[in-house]
């Protein structure tokens, strides 16, 4: 069975193994989530899980969620996603269902999803990884996006890459190690860094190879 959370990054920091190595980790806040609809095949035409993170106070969400989560008799939430699974596991979910990160074990693999920061309007050099030209010599070309293609078309082709809008886009990063689970603070440790920012949500879910 898949296993599936929501969290926020806390901030990265380091643990010691025990051959006394450094090892660099990202401390997640992950959980509690709560089970608040199960999508069927018969009712929707695809079967899945809606899990709800953090609550929030009622006022804050529109009268459409709030009448969700009253139908549902689930506590108030402030994230909602859906996570596909296969008809057969939906049967291990009740609505209003606590997941906790304790479905998680040291030594797991999992797949963490996030939105990177954003950098605004970028050059193609550090958007894209461009070379930059000559410094010296009468170079009048350091940091341009080059050539922009042949002249015949006497136009741009879609998908050029040059200067723009940078970050802010959905990422994920496979196959991390669950170094650490507290299950009390609800925090897990996994080794190396996830996309997003300090209080950024994450997606978080067993490695899929």
């Amino acid at each position: 069975m898949q296993k599936s959370i929501l969290g926020r990054k806390i901030g990265m920091s380091q643990v010691f193994d025990e051959e006394g190595k450094a090892v660099p980790v990202t401390v997640i806040e992950a959980g509690p989530c709560y089970v608040v609809q199960k999508k069927t095949m018969e009712r929707d035409g695809y079967t899945a899980l809606q899990v709800g993170f953090e609550e929030v106070r009622r006022e804050k969400l529109n009268s459409p969620l709030r009448g969700h989560f009253k139908k549902n008799n689930v506590k108030p939430l402030r994230l909602l996603k859906e996570i596909r699974l296969e008809e057969s596991e939906l049967d291990g979910y009740t609505v209003g269902q606590e997941i906790k990160v304790d479905i998680f074990s040291p030594g797991d693999c999992v797949d963490i999803q996030g939105i990177s920061k954003g950098k605004g309007f970028t050059g193609a050099i550090k958007r894209h990884g461009f070379h930059r030209g000559p410094m010296s010599h009468g170079s009048k070309y350091h940091r341009g996006p080059g050539s922009l293609g042949a002249k015949g078309p006497a136009r741009v082709f879609k998908g050029r890459k040059l200067p723009g809008r940078h970050g802010g886009e959905k990422v994920t990063v496979q196959n991390l190690k669950v170094v650490k689970v507290v299950p009390d603070r609800n925090l897990l440790l996994v080794r190396g860094a996830v996309p997003g920012p300090k209080r950024g949500i994450l997606f978080i879910r067993s490695a899929l190879c």
